[in-house]
């Protein structure tokens, strides 16, 4: 048996969904190392522990599993936000929460680093534009229904429309999310997400001490 055979057949030993998860994971690795405009299907089959092969066998389309990878990337950003929040009643609140976890961990954070990659390559390829300007409406409309409840509740007096600030504090969080990545030495998740609030309270007339 050719070693090829033998790491396809390793490979089909695991669920054909799990190891489709790996290939993902491995891809996105691969990207934030390589860069978007310059991964290999050899640098994903590095990272994954398996021949080309291999990856070819779940995944004949190199492009359709990058954009996997990418989705995958956003969903933080998002999908598991939104599950997050489900745990909260207090808007205020709520709005704090949403924003401190919207920045990077730090510089080396990979699922930002995945996003400034993508963000790069959005004006080349229509399909990278499409994900990361659905990620963008989707935060938009999260930030917007916390900000409209908050205000029918009476918990915040908005400066503006709702739909204003709410793409406002995406848009800083897409800023300051740069600068941390991009090492700036006095902007860290802790004096960026304190940046943003500070928006936050004179947008919102609330003091969102949390």
């Amino acid at each position: 048996m050719s070693e090829d055979v033998k790491v396809v057949w390793v490979a089909k030993r695991k669920s054909r969904s799990d190891r489709r998860l790996d290939l993902i994971e491995a891809a996105r690795k691969a990207i934030v190392r390589h860069g978007i405009d310059r991964v290999q299907l050899s640098h994903v089959a590095e990272e994954a522990g398996l021949t080309s092969g291999a990856v070819l066998y779940h995944y004949p389309d190199l492009g359709e599993l990058l954009v996997e990878a990418q989705h995958a990337g956003m969903e933080r950003f998002y999908e598991q936000r939104m599950r997050r929040l489900a745990d909260f009643t207090d808007q205020a609140e709520k709005l704090v929460v949403t924003i401190r976890s919207g920045l990077p961990t730090g510089p080396l954070d990979p699922d930002v680093r995945l996003l400034n990659e993508l963000g790069g390559a959005a004006g080349r390829n229509r399909v990278y534009g499409v994900l990361l300007t659905s990620l963008y409406d989707r935060q938009v409309s999260m930030y917007q229904a916390i900000l409209d409840t908050g205000a029918a509740l009476g918990v915040f007096r908005l400066s503006s429309n709702s739909l204003t600030i709410a793409r406002n504090l995406v848009a800083l969080e897409d800023a300051y999310g740069y600068r941390i990545t991009a090492r700036h030495p006095m902007i860290g998740p802790d004096e960026a997400a304190e940046l943003i609030l500070s928006y936050a309270r004179a947008a919102t007339g609330n003091d969102l001490a949390f």
